[in-house]
């Protein structure tokens, strides 16, 4: 059995990791921290887990963290990862963050959006952990950046156009709607019931932190730079993201041929479904599921293809993709764990 721990599992995607590492048969989770909880039992925090979970939550202790498990899961806030990663890489543990310390490639880009970072050189080790697209450098790998929720939708639902060059750059558009438990588990007043309630509001308009993490993979995807509009939104739910996305086509191409691309692209990836023609996905199809699905169309009176692509943000778009990524590291069947079906109605 691989011994796990998950450090900052006083969160939503602390919890949902717990969630679904309960089910996976080469999986022991040896030790759970939280800083705000330490003392009490995982139940008291989660009573949706209590009866798979009696470990008392601990303050973070690297050495003792190392000392528990060979694998460690980091679901600490921005920032914050930074500060304890090295010690378990120089230990010789493997891990996946959960936060956007390791996301990036460039040390540049990640100041400009966050804060200097502490252990750039670290970023030239770390793998962006989209399976999808990035599948043999993680199972090589001992740091993957796990992708952020926006963005693991986006760039999945934009991968075959791109890569096939059909799409102008110039004219990518991503629209996003996002389940309030994507701002966190933390008290905020912008996300009480009344504030978001029978409400619906774009926020982080052209500055949302996602956007450069999504165009540093689009456009290594495209094989150049580029730039998109990017617009969030937060409904009143509690899970799930939809996504849809505009650009122009570079040449004429039917529905058919488009989803005839993207069967190809994903024929072998079991957690995207391309939808077929005329059919497009919710976020209540995938809810609880690590599934991505995918729908498209093309505007003919602007020529302008139009995909919708859905995920559930703290499953595929946060625990669930770590937990496939933890699975291809270690030499696992990739569904392990993650083969439930959604959760309908």
């Amino acid at each position: 059995m691989l011994k796990v721990a998950v450090v900052g599992a006083s969160g939503y995607t602390g919890v949902e990791l717990l969630r679904l590492l309960s089910g996976h048969p080469e999986v022991a989770v040896t030790c759970v921290t939280s800083e705000r909880s330490a003392g009490k039992t995982v139940g008291e925090i989660f009573p949706s887990v209590r009866d798979r979970y009696t470990q008392v939550l601990e303050k973070l202790e690297p050495m003792r963290v190392c000392e528990k498990a060979d694998f460690i899961f980091t679901a600490l806030p921005h920032q914050a990862a930074m500060l304890v990663v090295p010690a378990f890489l120089e230990m010789g543990k493997k891990v996946v963050d959960l936060s956007a310390d390791y996301r990036f490639h460039d040390p540049a880009l990640y100041e400009a959006w966050y804060q200097p970072h502490m252990n750039p050189d670290l970023l030239a080790k770390s793998v962006y952990g989209l399976p999808e697209l990035h599948r043999k450098a993680i199972a090589g790998s001992d740091l993957v950046g796990n992708p952020g929720c926006y963005p693991t939708s986006i760039i999945l639902g934009l991968a075959p156009l791109l890569k096939k060059g059909l799409l102008d750059h110039s004219t990518i558009i991503a629209d996003s709607k996002s389940a309030v438990s994507g701002a966190g588990r933390g008290a905020k007043v912008d996300t009480l019931f009344c504030e978001v309630n029978e409400g619906f509001k774009a926020y982080g308009i052209a500055s949302h932190r996602h956007m450069p993490e999504i165009e540093q993979e689009l456009s290594l995807l495209a094989g150049e730079q580029v730039t998109i509009s990017f617009t969030p939104h937060l409904v009143p739910m509690d899970r799930g993201i939809l996504s849809t996305i505009y650009a122009s086509l570079t040449k004429d191409a039917s529905v058919d041929q488009l989803l005839s691309l993207y069967q190809k692209f994903y024929r072998n990836e079991g957690f995207v479904r391309v939808l077929p023609e005329g059919v497009y996905p919710s976020t209540l199809h995938v809810r609880g599921s690590n599934f991505c699905d995918i729908g498209l169309t093309i505007d003919k009176r602007t020529g302008r293809v139009i995909v919708v692509s859905t995920i559930d943000n703290l499953v595929k778009g946060a625990s669930g993709q770590a937990v496939q990524n933890m699975n291809i590291m270690n030499g696992f069947p990739e569904n392990l764990g993650l083969d439930a079906l959604p959760l309908f109605p």
